[in-house]
């Protein structure tokens, strides 16, 4: 069916979207039902500009979503209806997959769709938890509640995943900056020593004939370690993005050491997060976990969390899934025992997602002081090899070359 894209006005108010209709009369007719007094309908031809390659147009960002939830929970608060709030959000919004979703989203809420119906037909977009919250609030009448719980767990989240990445750039940099000057050294520097310590015609230190060995290796084979290098990593980024291969790697990555407890705690952290806002907003505890299965962001902690959802399904409290899955430290267990005691797991939740915070935040700003020693020792033992294997022989010979003198 063709696509058709249509400027028009909505109650004083620009619009604009695209419709798929038979023809361009179908559209009018659409738009008239809506309520929207078309001012321009123009066919997209297969292949002209306005059509752009899917791959080519950018998702929306997580700044794109906090915003879109912090503009609706303003609109909502002040009373603006659904339809008018995403028809001024449109003109507003730069992001096209976003603008797109928004069109439709508004299309569906003028033929009587819910919101976390329409919401749902974009999951890319809106994740499962984002689509249950609006559904309490359409549920409780409190949109503007839900779509202020959203932005401001979004926010916090974000700040959260800005710290794993954090933690995680500092030592990939010191590991890749390692391996290169490895590299450098052996093909570059030590094959210039090599013509010299042959003539020496004398028998050369052990650690000098390790560094010679493996420079030749390195020089005769260097177009098959770096291809092969290349291939190791096609082969890794491949196999994580399977099924299998995500849930082994986000399990390593937990137990990685010096960033792995910092990885760990902030998964527990998002975890504990959506945990309170579903708790907050009245969802059942078997939809709060399920819903944050994706929150966590983590196939191996998704694992265990589906390991709880479904030991709740067989009868055991919060506590006892929680402490069965084996996630949770003592004390952490202790305040989910508290909450599920008193009814307040909303608040627990967010005191244990605000503890875990304060670790990360504190062992993100301790990284640099732990991972410092590990690198001047690594540096260290290479500047060790190289003294003991290039200026040991030099030594020799100068000393050799002392006593012919003197003789």
């Amino acid at each position: 069916m063709p696509a058709f894209r249509y400027t028009g006005r909505s109650e004083g108010k620009s619009v604009e979207g695209v419709i798929n209709a038979p023809n361009a009369d179908a559209v009018v007719e659409q738009l008239f039902n809506r309520r929207i007094e078309p001012l321009d309908v123009q066919e997209i031809q297969s292949g002209s500009g306005d059509i752009e390659l899917d791959f080519l147009v950018e998702w929306p960002t997580d700044d794109d979503r906090i915003l879109f939830a912090r503009q609706m929970f303003t609109l909502t608060k002040s009373g603006v209806s659904l339809i008018r709030s995403f028809q001024g959000l449109v003109e507003s919004t730069h992001n096209k997959r976003l603008k797109q979703a928004m069109v439709r989203i508004i299309e569906d809420l003028q033929s009587g769709k819910e919101l976390s119906m329409a919401l749902a037909d974009h999951p890319k977009i809106f994740d499962r938890l984002f689509v249950r919250i609006i559904r309490m609030g359409e549920e409780t009448g409190r949109m503007d509640e839900s779509f202020k719980q959203l932005y401001q767990y979004m926010e916090v989240d974000k700040n959260t995943r800005r710290q794993i990445k954090s933690a995680l750039r500092y030592p990939s940099f010191v590991i890749m900056a390692i391996v290169v000057a490895m590299f450098v050294v052996n093909y570059f520097v030590i094959p210039k020593f090599t013509g010299m310590f042959s003539k020496m015609g004398s028998d050369l230190p052990f650690m000098t004939q390790i560094l010679m060995s493996t420079s030749a290796f390195v020089q005769a084979y260097a177009v098959y370690i770096i291809s092969a290098v290349f291939a190791v990593v096609y082969g890794f980024l491949t196999y994580i993005k399977t099924v299998p291969g995500r849930l082994w790697w986000d399990g390593v990555r937990l137990k990685l050491p010096i960033v792995g407890g910092i990885i760990n705690r902030a998964t527990l952290a998002r975890y504990a997060r959506a945990f309170s806002m579903g708790s907050r907003a009245g969802l059942p505890v078997i939809q709060i976990l399920g819903a944050v299965e994706e929150a966590v962001d983590n196939a191996f902690m998704a694992s265990r969390i589906a390991g709880m959802r479904e030991g709740i399904e067989r009868g055991e409290s919060l506590t006892q899934s929680a402490y069965n899955s084996g996630m949770f430290t003592p004390l952490v267990l202790q305040m989910i025992s508290v909450g599920e005691e008193t009814g307040g797991m909303d608040e627990m939740m967010t005191e244990v997602a605000e503890f875990y915070e304060r670790e990360v935040e504190y062992e993100v700003k301790g990284l640099s002081s732990a991972i410092e020693p590990i690198l001047l020792t690594v540096i260290g033992a290479m500047v060790l090899v190289l003294a003991l294997g290039i200026f040991m022989p030099m030594w020799d010979m100068g000393s050799a070359a002392m006593k012919k003198t003197k003789h």
